[in-house]
Protein backbone atom coordinates (compact mmCIF):
# COMPACT_ATOMS: atom_id res chain seq x y z
CA UNK A 1 0.00 0.00 0.00
CA UNK A 2 1.02 3.48 -1.13
CA UNK A 3 1.29 6.74 1.48
CA UNK A 4 0.57 9.78 -0.68
CA UNK A 5 1.04 13.41 1.00
CA UNK A 6 -2.30 15.08 -0.26
CA UNK A 7 -1.23 18.19 0.96
CA UNK A 8 1.76 18.42 -1.41
CA UNK A 9 0.58 15.35 -3.76
CA UNK A 10 3.53 13.88 -3.09
CA UNK A 11 4.82 9.89 -2.57
CA UNK A 12 5.69 8.97 0.54
CA UNK A 13 6.52 5.48 1.03
CA UNK A 14 4.70 1.58 0.98
CA UNK A 15 3.59 -0.54 3.42
CA UNK A 16 4.73 -4.18 3.06
CA UNK A 17 3.35 -7.36 3.90
CA UNK A 18 -0.30 -6.42 3.07
CA UNK A 19 -0.70 -9.78 0.35
CA UNK A 20 -2.96 -9.01 -2.52
CA UNK A 21 -3.93 -5.74 -0.66
CA UNK A 22 -7.51 -4.85 -2.31
CA UNK A 23 -9.44 -1.62 0.20
CA UNK A 24 -7.68 0.31 2.50
CA UNK A 25 -10.34 2.43 5.33
CA UNK A 26 -9.21 4.84 7.43
CA UNK A 27 -11.26 5.28 10.71
CA UNK A 28 -10.61 9.33 11.60
CA UNK A 29 -12.66 8.72 14.98
CA UNK A 30 -10.39 5.86 15.87
CA UNK A 31 -6.90 7.08 14.03
CA UNK A 32 -7.20 3.53 12.57
CA UNK A 33 -6.68 2.38 8.89
CA UNK A 34 -7.88 -1.05 7.56
CA UNK A 35 -7.07 -2.79 4.57
CA UNK A 36 -8.17 -5.88 2.97
CA UNK A 37 -5.50 -8.35 1.89
CA UNK A 38 -6.74 -10.45 -0.42
CA UNK A 39 -4.38 -12.59 -1.43
CA UNK A 40 -4.11 -14.31 2.68
CA UNK A 41 -7.89 -13.82 3.16
CA UNK A 42 -6.99 -11.14 6.39
CA UNK A 43 -7.89 -7.71 7.51
CA UNK A 44 -5.04 -5.79 9.02
CA UNK A 45 -5.53 -2.94 11.23
CA UNK A 46 -2.62 -0.35 12.65
CA UNK A 47 -2.81 3.45 14.28
CA UNK A 48 -2.58 5.60 11.51
CA UNK A 49 1.09 6.37 10.83
CA UNK A 50 2.29 3.69 12.72
CA UNK A 51 2.00 0.19 10.33
CA UNK A 52 4.74 -1.12 12.51
CA UNK A 53 2.04 -2.04 14.86
CA UNK A 54 0.50 -3.91 11.86
CA UNK A 55 -1.90 -6.73 13.37
CA UNK A 56 -3.96 -9.32 11.11
CA UNK A 57 -7.05 -10.91 11.84
CA UNK A 58 -8.45 -14.36 9.87
CA UNK A 59 -11.49 -13.61 7.54
CA UNK A 60 -14.02 -15.94 5.98
CA UNK A 61 -13.00 -15.26 2.25
CA UNK A 62 -11.44 -12.86 0.24
CA UNK A 63 -11.64 -9.48 1.68
CA UNK A 64 -12.62 -6.45 -0.33
CA UNK A 65 -14.96 -3.74 0.62
CA UNK A 66 -14.55 -2.51 3.88
CA UNK A 67 -16.95 -0.59 6.73
CA UNK A 68 -16.14 0.40 10.24
CA UNK A 69 -18.74 1.11 13.35
CA UNK A 70 -15.98 3.30 15.61
CA UNK A 71 -19.17 2.76 18.17
CA UNK A 72 -18.54 -0.52 18.58
CA UNK A 73 -14.98 -1.28 16.96
CA UNK A 74 -16.76 -2.98 14.46
CA UNK A 75 -15.12 -4.34 11.24
CA UNK A 76 -17.21 -5.58 8.19
CA UNK A 77 -15.30 -7.32 5.40
CA UNK A 78 -17.07 -7.71 2.49
CA UNK A 79 -15.49 -11.14 0.73
CA UNK A 80 -15.51 -12.21 -2.67
CA UNK A 81 -14.70 -15.80 -4.23
CA UNK A 82 -13.02 -17.71 -7.16
CA UNK A 83 -14.39 -19.09 -9.48
CA UNK A 84 -13.29 -22.70 -8.82
CA UNK A 85 -14.26 -21.91 -5.03
CA UNK A 86 -16.88 -24.05 -3.57
CA UNK A 87 -17.14 -22.33 -0.48
CA UNK A 88 -20.17 -20.00 0.78
CA UNK A 89 -19.38 -16.17 0.18
CA UNK A 90 -19.83 -14.19 3.28
CA UNK A 91 -19.28 -11.01 5.01
CA UNK A 92 -16.78 -10.94 8.41
CA UNK A 93 -17.60 -8.98 11.06
CA UNK A 94 -14.31 -8.62 13.34
CA UNK A 95 -14.13 -6.89 16.26
CA UNK A 96 -11.51 -4.35 16.12
CA UNK A 97 -10.60 -4.30 20.04
CA UNK A 98 -9.94 -7.35 20.76
CA UNK A 99 -8.92 -8.60 17.16
CA UNK A 100 -10.75 -11.90 16.41
CA UNK A 101 -13.47 -12.23 13.83
CA UNK A 102 -16.82 -12.40 15.70
CA UNK A 103 -19.21 -13.84 12.38
CA UNK A 104 -18.97 -14.63 9.39
CA UNK A 105 -22.34 -14.44 7.84
CA UNK A 106 -22.93 -16.32 4.76
CA UNK A 107 -24.81 -13.91 1.68
CA UNK A 108 -26.74 -14.76 -1.48
CA UNK A 109 -23.77 -13.79 -4.23
CA UNK A 110 -20.71 -12.06 -4.42
CA UNK A 111 -19.96 -9.12 -2.70
CA UNK A 112 -18.87 -5.35 -4.36
CA UNK A 113 -19.03 -3.05 -1.65
CA UNK A 114 -20.03 -1.86 1.79
CA UNK A 115 -21.02 1.10 3.89
CA UNK A 116 -21.91 1.92 7.68
CA UNK A 117 -25.24 3.80 8.80
CA UNK A 118 -24.54 5.40 12.69
CA UNK A 119 -28.29 6.37 12.99
CA UNK A 120 -29.63 2.41 12.44
CA UNK A 121 -26.57 0.59 13.29
CA UNK A 122 -26.55 -1.30 10.32
CA UNK A 123 -24.12 -1.51 7.65
CA UNK A 124 -25.15 -1.95 3.68
CA UNK A 125 -23.46 -4.79 1.32
CA UNK A 126 -23.99 -4.45 -2.58
CA UNK A 127 -24.61 -8.41 -4.25
CA UNK A 128 -24.29 -8.43 -7.36
CA UNK A 129 -25.82 -11.60 -8.55
CA UNK A 130 -29.40 -11.63 -7.40
CA UNK A 131 -28.93 -8.23 -7.86
CA UNK A 132 -29.79 -6.83 -3.88
CA UNK A 133 -28.30 -4.79 -0.88
CA UNK A 134 -28.30 -6.77 2.61
CA UNK A 135 -27.96 -5.43 5.77
CA UNK A 136 -26.33 -6.60 8.57
CA UNK A 137 -26.65 -5.14 11.97
CA UNK A 138 -23.11 -3.82 13.59
CA UNK A 139 -23.83 -4.83 17.28
CA UNK A 140 -25.82 -8.21 16.81
CA UNK A 141 -24.53 -8.82 13.37
CA UNK A 142 -26.22 -13.15 13.83
CA UNK A 143 -27.81 -12.88 10.36
CA UNK A 144 -28.77 -10.91 7.19
CA UNK A 145 -31.28 -7.96 9.11
CA UNK A 146 -32.65 -6.94 5.60
CA UNK A 147 -32.76 -7.24 1.88
CA UNK A 148 -33.49 -4.90 -0.94
CA UNK A 149 -33.86 -6.08 -4.37
CA UNK A 150 -32.69 -3.75 -6.98
CA UNK A 151 -33.90 -4.24 -10.62
CA UNK A 152 -31.08 -4.13 -12.76
CA UNK A 153 -27.91 -5.65 -12.88
CA UNK A 154 -24.87 -6.00 -10.78
CA UNK A 155 -24.84 -3.46 -8.24
CA UNK A 156 -21.49 -2.08 -7.79
CA UNK A 157 -20.89 1.59 -5.99
CA UNK A 158 -22.75 2.47 -2.31
CA UNK A 159 -22.83 5.47 -0.95
CA UNK A 160 -25.16 6.98 1.66
CA UNK A 161 -26.44 10.63 2.60
CA UNK A 162 -27.36 10.14 6.32
CA UNK A 163 -29.42 12.95 6.39
CA UNK A 164 -31.39 12.31 4.01
CA UNK A 165 -31.73 8.42 4.76
CA UNK A 166 -30.62 7.44 1.54
CA UNK A 167 -28.78 4.43 -0.03
CA UNK A 168 -27.19 5.22 -3.58
CA UNK A 169 -26.44 2.56 -5.32
CA UNK A 170 -25.05 2.36 -9.23
CA UNK A 171 -25.14 -0.71 -11.36
CA UNK A 172 -23.35 -2.04 -14.07
CA UNK A 173 -26.48 -2.39 -15.91
CA UNK A 174 -25.40 1.78 -16.58
CA UNK A 175 -28.39 2.72 -13.90
CA UNK A 176 -28.29 4.68 -10.47
CA UNK A 177 -30.77 3.55 -7.60
CA UNK A 178 -32.00 5.47 -4.42
CA UNK A 179 -33.40 3.46 -1.71
CA UNK A 180 -35.04 5.37 1.01
CA UNK A 181 -34.06 3.67 4.48
CA UNK A 182 -37.23 4.97 6.04
CA UNK A 183 -39.30 3.38 3.67
CA UNK A 184 -37.75 1.07 1.63
CA UNK A 185 -39.21 2.22 -1.56
CA UNK A 186 -37.16 2.75 -5.04
CA UNK A 187 -37.84 5.61 -6.93
CA UNK A 188 -36.14 6.37 -10.17
CA UNK A 189 -33.85 4.35 -12.16
CA UNK A 190 -31.64 6.26 -14.61
CA UNK A 191 -30.11 3.99 -17.40
CA UNK A 192 -27.10 5.54 -19.80
CA UNK A 193 -27.03 4.29 -23.14
CA UNK A 194 -23.94 5.13 -25.35
CA UNK A 195 -25.21 4.21 -28.26
CA UNK A 196 -27.31 6.54 -29.73
CA UNK A 197 -26.41 8.73 -26.34
CA UNK A 198 -29.30 8.62 -23.91
CA UNK A 199 -30.36 8.54 -20.33
CA UNK A 200 -33.66 6.46 -19.80
CA UNK A 201 -35.71 6.98 -16.47
CA UNK A 202 -38.04 4.68 -15.47
CA UNK A 203 -40.21 4.78 -12.05
CA UNK A 204 -39.48 1.46 -10.35
CA UNK A 205 -42.44 1.17 -8.63
CA UNK A 206 -44.21 0.24 -12.05
CA UNK A 207 -41.03 -0.63 -14.07
CA UNK A 208 -42.18 1.52 -16.97
CA UNK A 209 -39.77 3.75 -18.71
CA UNK A 210 -41.37 7.65 -18.12
CA UNK A 211 -38.67 10.02 -20.22
CA UNK A 212 -35.76 9.62 -22.35
CA UNK A 213 -33.51 12.70 -22.66
CA UNK A 214 -30.71 12.51 -25.14
CA UNK A 215 -26.94 13.07 -24.32
CA UNK A 216 -24.50 12.37 -26.78
CA UNK A 217 -22.47 9.25 -28.75
CA UNK A 218 -20.81 6.92 -25.75
CA UNK A 219 -22.30 8.63 -22.92
CA UNK A 220 -22.30 5.84 -20.36
CA UNK A 221 -21.26 7.40 -16.99
CA UNK A 222 -23.59 9.14 -14.99
CA UNK A 223 -23.74 10.72 -11.73
CA UNK A 224 -26.30 12.01 -9.36
CA UNK A 225 -26.85 14.86 -6.46
CA UNK A 226 -30.06 13.51 -4.37
CA UNK A 227 -30.72 16.90 -2.65
CA UNK A 228 -31.35 18.99 -5.75
CA UNK A 229 -32.38 15.59 -8.25
CA UNK A 230 -29.96 16.53 -10.47
CA UNK A 231 -28.16 13.86 -12.92
CA UNK A 232 -24.80 14.63 -14.88
CA UNK A 233 -23.93 12.95 -17.72
CA UNK A 234 -20.11 12.68 -18.70
CA UNK A 235 -19.54 13.72 -22.52
CA UNK A 236 -16.63 11.69 -23.88
CA UNK A 237 -16.76 13.48 -27.67
CA UNK A 238 -17.57 17.32 -26.14
CA UNK A 239 -15.73 16.71 -23.32
CA UNK A 240 -18.30 18.37 -20.85
CA UNK A 241 -20.27 17.51 -18.26
CA UNK A 242 -23.87 17.73 -18.81
CA UNK A 243 -26.42 18.54 -15.87
CA UNK A 244 -30.00 17.87 -15.84
CA UNK A 245 -32.99 17.91 -13.44
CA UNK A 246 -35.51 15.24 -12.64
CA UNK A 247 -38.86 17.23 -11.93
Amino acid sequence: MDVIDSHNDKYLRSIPDLPGVAGVLVSNEKDLVFTSNRGEKTVGLFPYGREGKLEKVKVGGFPNGLAFDPSSDTLLAANVSRQDDPAPITVSVVETRKKILAADIIVPGRTRWTVFDNKTDHFYVNISKPPQIIAIESKDPDGIAATYDIPATGPHGLDIDSENRRLFCACDQGGLFTVDLDSRRLHHLYVAIGEPGVIDVFDTDTMKLVQTVRTELGAHTIAYKPDANKVYAFMPESHRASVFIDE
